[in-house]
């Protein structure tokens, strides 16, 4: 057997590029001993040493673990790597089990949009749902991008906007009334940690396709329907986005969700 391998070698043996090597080389992991012309010469006891290094790194060590792990070279410090190593895979799958959690809510909310009823008013109970609340207004929609990345910022582990159906914007219910349809007062996303809440209750709801200019037109005909059937407005407008551009840049498939909360008159 031999007992020198130069670096090309080394390198095709453990498919590790020579950069990586020299790299082994100049942080002290691996000391190969030079030969004529200082070509690198590597020994049996750089095999080994590979051989850790290959298999530490696929279990997601980082090199200064690695170095240290070599430096101290026992079986109770393996033992102790190990067991550090396994506490931060639990860690990584319940992140990932997380992540799971959060996609295949996206994943729900994208199906269920393409099934969603438009352009007819529905009454429906609906719970209070915490949020959080940005109380600036805005008129133009990259205004409207820059309030939804502070409250991403809020709660940067749970929010997020593809896929969302927790994303929206307040019209007052004086604009609403005054033909102010597109004059928000303000942005939330809803989130069980929000320190606001949106009070639950029987809400008209409006579901419509395509662009947000459709309110002047769908807004007066929330608050017609609400008046002939016996409702007194008892909220401020909720206009929650399913579809946006964040989703999609086919205007057609855009879907929004316009509510507010409603209280029955009473017959005299």
């Amino acid at each position: 057997m031999k007992k020198y391998f130069k670096i090309g070698e080394i390198s095709k043996m453990y498919h590790i590029g020579t950069d990586s090597l020299r790299y082994y080389e100049k942080i002290g992991i691996l000391k190969p001993k030079r030969g004529e012309n200082q070509y690198r010469l590597y020994r049996t006891e750089d095999i080994w040493r590979l051989n850790v290094i290959r298999e530490l790194r696929e279990l997601g060590f980082t090199m200064e673990q690695i170095g240290g792990y070599l430096r101290d070279h026992t079986a109770d410090k393996a033992r102790e790597l190990l067991e550090d190593e396994l506490r931060m895979i639990k860690e990584r799958q319940k992140q990932l089990g997380a992540l799971k959690k959060n996609v295949e809510e996206r994943v729900r909310v994208l199906a269920e949009c393409k099934a969603k009823e438009t352009g007819k008013v529905k009454l429906c109970k609906l719970p209070d749902r915490r949020c959080h609340y940005i109380g600036e207004g805005y008129q133009k929609d990259e205004e409207m991008d820059v309030l939804i990345k502070r409250l991403l910022n809020r709660n940067v582990e749970t929010l997020y906007i593809i896929g969302s159906n927790r994303i929206g914007s307040v019209i007052l219910a004086e604009d609403a009334r005054n033909g102010r349809c597109r004059e928000y007062s303000g942005v939330f996303m809803i989130d069980e940690e929000g320190d606001t809440v949106i009070p639950g209750g029987d809400y008209l709801s409006l579901v419509y396709r395509g662009n947000c200019g459709q309110n002047y037109d769908l807004l007066p005909e929330l608050l017609r329907y609400a008046k002939e059937n016996g409702y007194r407005m008892a909220s401020d407008v909720y206009e929650i986005l399913w579809v946006d551009i964040h989703v999609s840049e086919k205007v057609e498939e855009h879907i929004t969700e316009l509510q507010f909360r409603v209280e029955k008159l009473i017959e005299k």
